[in-house]
């Protein structure tokens, strides 16, 4: 198994992500109607909006996924923050990156993966939108254009919750 390298502004990226306080935070119908909509769009069983931190990847929305976290050096999305594009892996197991991974060898068992980063403020990736099948499989280019537009959905609702929680502090301190 490869351990993901980390991004050239990882230490820049984890702050932005803290300030999002979104780690930990309670599951939100937004988040998860994307999720769940990813499943369907690309029949897939699992689907997740995760987030990127130090040593471990949350998930703030999942389908098909029984835990809240997983090891950041086990997470497929630790690659993934690292592109600007989706990432694919159509069959896990042949793949030199994971085909060792305790994901694939064990429980959920995945194959495929796509995965598109969520960026803010135009040059971090924190996390990204994921879409998980334990079988392997390719994306049509609909499908992609589908992840594509709902992480920019993701993107978007980031930056509402943000702009809001700034909103509130300045009212707050007038």
């Amino acid at each position: 198994m490869k351990e993901a390298a980390f991004p050239h502004n990882e230490a820049e990226r984890l702050f932005i992500l803290r300030a999002l306080n979104l780690l930990d935070t309670p599951m939100e119908e937004r988040f998860d109607r994307i999720t769940r909509i990813v499943c369907n769009a690309l029949n897939v069983p699992m689907a997740a909006i995760t987030l990127v931190d130090d040593t471990r990847q949350w998930f703030k929305s999942s389908q098909g996924i029984c835990v809240a976290e997983t090891s950041r050096k086990d997470a497929f999305c630790a690659h993934a923050i690292l592109e600007s594009d989706m990432m694919l892996v159509p069959d896990a197991s042949k793949d030199p990156r994971f085909h060792d991974n305790p994901l694939v060898t064990g429980d959920p068992y995945i194959r495929f993966y796509a995965g598109y980063p969520i960026t803010v403020r135009n040059a971090f990736n924190i996390g990204t939108l994921c879409a998980i099948d334990n079988k392997s499989r390719q994306l049509t280019e609909a499908q992609k254009n589908i992840m594509q537009d709902l992480a920019q959905i993701v993107e978007s609702e980031i930056s509402a919750i943000s702009l809001s929680e700034t909103h509130y502090k300045m009212q707050k301190k007038n």
